[in-house]
């Protein structure tokens, strides 16, 4: 096994199955694969990396409205910028959920959420095609 592969559960290796099936049934409609997977290495590297400018821009507004001391970061503060992050990630897969559930034929049967704990990865699914608007 390559470095980029890893042990797919149960449910993984049946949507994984599902999906196969539907792209060789659009393939044989006329419709053409476009491939735009990234590895989870790379999801977790791109992810925060595409959020650094909006974060340096938050820390520029708050420093120039409260101004900033390092004597005021705390292992206390720390914890609690963790467990909020841990929550907003959790609350991010929660909204592509249920948006996702509302345009789903099964609604939210066809909605699977999971972590992928080698990597502490959350993700939500989505076992039926939507149209890219949704």
């Amino acid at each position: 096994m390559d470095k980029d592969k890893r042990q797919l559960t149960e449910k993984e290796l049946k949507r994984k199955n599902n999906f196969e099936q539907f792209n060789s049934k659009m393939q044989q409609n006329g419709y053409k694969t476009k491939n735009m997977i990234i590895n989870i290495r790379q999801a977790n590297c791109l992810g925060p990396l595409s959020m650094l400018p909006f974060m340096a821009f938050t820390f520029w507004i708050y420093h120039n409205v409260n101004g900033f001391d390092l004597e005021g970061i705390s292992l206390g503060l720390a914890v609690v910028v963790f467990l909020l992050l841990l929550c907003l990630t959790i609350l991010h897969e929660l909204i592509h959920g249920i948006t996702w559930g509302i345009f789903a034929k099964n609604h939210f049967h066809s909605i699977d959420f999971g972590i992928i704990w080698s990597s502490f990865s959350p993700y939500c699914t989505c076992s039926e095609p939507l149209k890219k608007w949704k």
